[in-house]
């Protein structure tokens, strides 16, 4: 197969603060392979402030990866992506490798990727949520009513970021009692903090909490002490940590698991353990998020997926 690795960058319409700093731009590698006269492409998106890997290791591990992919036949998939596994030992990487293939199956075959997976039909019904950029309450609650008009019914904050219960109530009042009202602390907290500031902001009315704090034991803790549905995020990308039934539910990004075959295979665990599943991007650029949807189909029904971030950049 041919091998090209270009990059990409997007640039935020405004800062997106986090517990793990401020965003202002994306980069992302896309990779693309062809295959006689079928061309794919996958992508890599790692966010070092978020999982600690930059784009150069990321990239490296591609190229280490390329002789592999230029000796390989589209046949050779699943050993392609075990091999690949060994050669890069990056999920970043490997998600790139999985999703191209998977990109380049579906255009062989004409079987649109949702389909390959498992979907009952390519234009499967994929519930989003909305990611609320905005730290002031006015901001936050437009970007709300402008998500709920395009037809969301589920919006997001970051909290641990200042004015977390004024942001959140401003939101609520703008969008009413029908729609779901998630937050996100990217770990921001220690257990004791977890557990005062759910029960200070879950009179608003929330669907859950995401990654309240870091690691298994400290998500097991918050969660026996609050009513308020806790989700695994960050944590998700230790070994084993889906399958643990720590949390409530788990978030899971092509990223983290090393694409679309790792995803699944995460997912299945989190079920079989009795946690809910459901998609979310770490601000993926357009291959990414079609990948994400795709998978997203397959593994219907889940709440409310959070891939609905293409529109927080200027040129997506």
């Amino acid at each position: 197969m041919r091998v090209e690795l270009t990059e990409r960058r997007f640039r935020f319409r405004a800062p997106l603060r986090t517990a793990y700093g401020e965003l202002h731009e994306r980069t992302v590698l896309e990779l693309h392979l062809t295959e006689g006269d079928v061309a794919a492409i996958g992508e890599a998106a790692p966010l070092e402030p978020y999982d600690g890997i930059s784009l150069e290791a990321v990239r490296a591990a591609l190229e280490r990866c390329r002789p592999l992919l230029e000796d390989a036949t589209p046949q050779d998939r699943t050993e392609l992506v075990d091999a690949c596994w060994l050669e890069a030992g990056l999920p970043q990487a490997v998600a790139a490798v999985d999703l191209a293939l998977w990109d380049l199956e579906a255009r062989r075959t004409s079987v649109p990727t949702a389909v390959l997976l498992g979907a009952a039909q390519e234009a499967a019904e994929v519930p989003l949520s909305a990611t609320i950029a905005a730290i002031d309450r006015a901001g936050a609650a437009a970007e709300a009513a402008a998500a709920v008009e395009a037809g969301l019914r589920c919006v997001k904050l970051k909290v641990g970021v200042g004015d977390d219960a004024g942001r959140l109530a401003a939101v609520r009042a703008t969008v009413g009692q029908d729609v779901a009202l998630r937050i996100d602390a990217n770990g921001a907290w220690s257990v004791r903090e977890a557990v005062a500031s759910v029960a200070a902001l879950a009179p608003v009315g929330l669907e859950l909490v995401e990654e309240p704090v870091h690691g298994l034991d400290a998500l097991r803790e918050v969660r026996e002490q609050v009513d308020v549905p806790v989700v695994m995020d960050e944590t998700a990308a230790l070994p084993g940590a889906p399958g643990s039934g720590a949390a409530d539910g788990v978030c899971l990004k092509l990223s983290a698991c090393g694409g679309i075959t790792g995803l699944l295979a995460a997912a299945e665990a989190a079920r079989a353990a009795g946690s809910f599943v459901y998609v979310g991007s770490t601000y993926d650029g357009p291959v990414g998020i079609a990948a994400g949807r795709a998978t997203a189909a397959a593994l219907q029904p889940t709440p409310p997926c959070g891939l609905a971030t293409l529109t927080l950049f200027r040129d997506p």
